[in-house]
């Protein structure tokens, strides 16, 4: 079949790759002539792991292609899978929708009569209903069924997600447009990847829902962290404890700074204005949101602490930046609350990430980058381990203490054994233990 992809970014290029993997005739389309110049040398907009090679093999095979010319790439495709950005908007929270509407135009225009459109962009409850009627308004002879498709995947892990998924959501109540939807997931349903069919207002919140939910978890063991640190409880038992629960499962339950990236933080808010418009309010959700952003707030004062209460004219070391590993992306990272919290208290911060240090720098100008994680704790009072990667897991903590000014090693994974770290020489500082 043919697919089309309008919006080359995260979503857009993974699942345009994997869906040319199975087989499909898939065109990447961006309106960014930058983009698709660097992708047509084989150089990713985004750090994926494992993207490049799957991008290369298939552009060899004829299979996959890039352009910024709609309207060629569009001509006889079987669906058009909508994946532009849907940031918060500026002042009230609310999906800034504006790219999935011009999109939606363009694609009506354009579009052969009986195709697919199909939003795989994060979109609130009812975005489907307008785009169907910017359809029919743009191209009344044409018809064309509107679809939700929402994404699933985990930066750092987002081709497995999509070759392997645990559900693929499809939100539609029209026949021939679900037998279109069938045969582009045919590969995944034959691994039986489990199809379900809703009505399109039911698969956009399931979206929702389902990042709210799991924001949700991570945000309880955080709050079961704090209380462990006050009655002398251990989180990582409790969280293995609940976690052994089928009814809950081990999965989201690391305490740590708080959640950040691309999808929870707009995504909760989103609901939250969904809920509120329509006069049904969430209070967990609203709760999270509000816990989460102290959360990041109190993990620099957990580092001020450990330099025994004075960050002025100290120096700290962030090992890494990004807001999980894995990945470059920078958004609502919890490590920008902690180094504007750190720098308000009058302290210098050095850093280093294995993939995030360029997008790093355009938000965290004052942060001076460094070479590797020994060369950021080269005299410094604190070191914080920030986000978990795995060149992370294994330093020589000797050799940290050795080149350190100070002796604090604020680690906000748990990814160290404190007796290890005191062996070492190093004072330890955790979350929840």
């Amino acid at each position: 079949m043919k697919v089309v992809m309008i919006g080359s970014g995260y979503v857009g290029l993974v699942s345009g790759a994997c869906f040319a993997d199975f087989g499909h005739d898939v065109v990447c389309v961006d309106k960014d002539s930058k983009k698709i110049d660097a992708l047509h040398k084989n150089v990713m907009p985004i750090y994926e792991p494992g993207l490049d090679t799957l991008v290369q093999r298939n552009v060899d095979a004829g299979r996959l292609s890039f352009t910024t010319d709609l309207t060629e790439a569009v001509s006889g495709a079987d669906a058009i899978f909508i994946a532009v950005g849907t940031p918060s908007r500026r002042g009230d929270g609310h999906a800034d929708l504006s790219y999935v509407y011009a999109a939606a135009e363009e694609i009506a225009k354009a579009a052969d009569d009986r195709t697919v459109i199909v939003t795989k962009s994060t979109v609130p409850v009812g975005t489907g209903d307008e785009v169907e009627r910017i359809c029919g308004e743009t191209a009344p002879g044409k018809t064309l069924a509107v679809v939700s498709n929402p994404e699933f995947l985990r930066e750092g892990a987002a081709i497995e997600d999509f070759k392997r998924p645990d559900r693929i959501v499809v939100g539609s109540e029209e026949e021939w447009a679900q037998d279109v939807m069938r045969e582009i997931y045919r590969p995944l349903y034959l691994n039986e990847s489990p199809i379900l069919f809703t009505s399109r207002r039911s698969s956009e919140l399931i979206k929702y829902a389902a990042n709210a939910f799991l924001a949700t978890k991570i945000t309880f063991i955080n709050e079961m962290a704090d209380l462990c640190e006050k009655v002398g409880g251990n989180v990582q038992d409790v969280a293995r404890g609940i976690g052994l629960d089928k009814r809950i499962g081990p999965k989201f339950l690391n305490a740590g700074p708080g959640y950040g990236g691309s999808c929870f933080p707009k995504d909760t808010l989103a609901l939250l204005k969904t809920a509120q418009d329509n006069e049904s309010p969430v209070r967990i959700v609203e709760a999270v949101v509000n816990a989460n952003d102290l959360r990041k707030r109190a993990m620099a004062r957990k580092v001020i602490a450990a330099l025994g209460g004075e960050a002025r004219g100290k120096k700290v070391a962030l090992f890494g930046l990004t807001f999980k590993p894995n990945t470059d992306d920078m958004r609502d990272a919890p490590s920008i609350a902690v180094v504007q919290a750190l720098t308000d208290a009058g302290a210098d911060i050095t850093a280093f990430d294995p993939e995030g240090m360029e997008e790093a720098a355009k938000l965290l100008p004052d942060v001076v980058m460094t070479d590797g994680p020994y060369e950021a704790a080269s005299g410094a009072h604190a070191v914080v381990m920030m986000t978990e990667w795995d060149a992370f897991r294994a330093l020589d903590l000797g050799r940290i203490a050795n080149v350190m000014a100070g002796d604090a090693l604020v680690d906000l994974r748990n990814v160290y054994n404190p007796e290890d770290v005191a062996k070492a020489g190093l004072s330890y500082s955790g979350v929840g233990r």
